[in-house]
């Protein structure tokens, strides 16, 4: 098996028609009349490629928009009063306005209470499916494929886990707050929570799994860098992380950054990590039709498998889920990629490591699926790469920003995972350069 004499196609060297420039900007912006509502951006969680398992429903679903509404929601702190005993507090906390109750005894409960703002609009996203909450999200289960999968976990997430504010003028700043208001407009901090007096006299504090936010160095482009990760508070103030993530005792709080979102920002509520792009990131994002370009343009090169010289295809982003007899298959551990066959298996490891037959390179072997959620790619290149171990493609860039980024994980940890379906990212780099064959004729 001389490698050299068999003609390699890397998919970078195919010529891409220039069609696809047209195809790679979203099209919002051409075909709307100008009554389109402003939309402010929108918040995708990481670990779907495109949909929620068992499909989008209502307010359960992949990816949110965020749109000015017909009249402004947003909510900010008025007056604040001390009252000596809780009844005293319920009392003050009418159901008709929002507040905060922040209890620090069983003697005192500061009550803060918070008056319309005409300028702002206000989202609301948790695990409750109260009508209080715009985007319920609930934990995700790395790689699983049914929600079924989902349902046993004791949830982490915070029922009302956080609310984003969004200005109605231009530039339409998003803002990001720990805790959600409930369905009596009330935020309640308990006797344990995390809280204090600020140096102006108000109060604040720090939700029981806290909301972490990291905002990427150079945006969200293909010269992206990781950020780092910080604590929001209910207030809006930004600390460094707690010790673990329940701890009693707050991080230092850092002066010179702000609750203020921006494109590739990454919201982490403790079982779902959440990417918000803004409207302006998504214009300059690869749309669904670009994707779908691109994956035809490769199957049109017609990639063979080096072995059975059968073509191989990548099924269309409808069946995203299903292998296909058609479908690409790589070794994690050169990149060579195959159609499916069944010899080669190692004994060791359960049957899980292939010897590659191109290079006798020994590793995982995976069927291969594109990356359909287009909000994740930070540029418009051709799928080039694969993540390991889960074998979803995309563009080298993207892959490789990806793999740079520490989720975090459990109350402690952190790791690099793909985006598309959360799974964990294994080996050196986290992801591998795909080595088609083409076609001999």
């Amino acid at each position: 098996n001389n490698e050299k004499s068999v003609p390699q196609l890397l998919i970078s060297d195919l010529k891409f028609e220039k069609s696809l420039a047209k195809l790679m900007f979203s099209p919002d912006q051409e075909n709307h009349p100008s009554k389109a509502p402003v939309k402010y951006g929108e918040l995708i969680v990481l670990g779907y490629n495109g949909s929620l398992p068992n499909g989008d429903r209502g307010r359960r679903k992949s990816r949110f928009a965020l749109f000015k509404r017909p009249k402004a929601n947003g909510v900010k702190p008025s007056t604040v009063h001390i009252a000596c005993t809780p009844q005293a507090a319920k009392a003050i906390s009418n159901k008709d306005q929002h507040s905060i109750s922040y209890t620090l005894s069983r003697a005192q409960t500061v009550v803060v209470e918070y008056t319309h703002d005409s300028n702002t609009d206000m989202f609301q996203i948790g695990r409750s499916t109260e009508s209080p909450i715009d985007f319920v999200v609930t934990d995700t289960v790395p790689g699983s494929q049914s929600n079924s999968d989902t349902q046993s976990v004791q949830s982490t997430i915070s029922r009302f886990a956080c609310r984003i504010i969004c200005e109605r003028n231009p530039p339409f700043t998003a803002r990001i707050y720990a805790a959600g208001f409930d369905s009596s407009k009330n935020i309640f901090l308990g006797e344990k929570a995390a809280k204090w007096k600020t140096s102006d006299g108000q109060m604040d504090g720090l939700t029981t799994n806290g909301v972490l936010v990291m905002h990427p160095r150079n945006g969200f482009t293909e010269d992206s860098k990781p950020g780092v990760w910080r604590e929001i508070s209910v207030c809006g103030n930004v600390f460094s992380l707690r010790e673990t993530r329940s701890a009693q005792q707050r991080g230092k709080m850092v002066e010179n950054e702000t609750n203020q979102l921006q494109d590739g920002s990454l919201i982490d509520l403790c079982g779902a990590t959440l990417l918000w792009r803004t409207a302006e990131g998504l214009s300059r994002t690869p749309t669904l039709k670009h994707l779908e370009a691109l994956r035809q343009e490769i199957n049109a090169a017609r990639p063979q498998c080096p072995v059975g010289f059968n073509t191989l295809a990548f099924p269309s982003m409808k069946r995203k889920d299903v292998v296909d007899e058609k479908q690409p298959w790589v070794y994690l551990s050169c990149g060579h990629v195959h159609g499916y066959h069944n010899w080669g298996n190692k004994e060791e490891r359960d049957g899980k490591d292939r010897e590659c037959p191109m290079c006798r390179s020994v590793g995982p072997y995976v069927p291969l699926w594109l990356g359909c959620e287009a909000g994740f790619y930070v540029d418009a290149g051709p799928p080039t790469h694969a993540f390991s171990p889960c074998g979803h493609v995309c563009s080298e860039k993207t892959t490789a920003y990806w793999s740079q980024i520490p989720l975090p994980h459990g109350t402690h940890t952190f790791h690099a995972a793909c985006p598309f379906c959360a799974h964990q990212l294994a080996g050196e780099q986290g992801y591998i350069r795909l080595i088609f064959q083409g076609p001999l004729d």
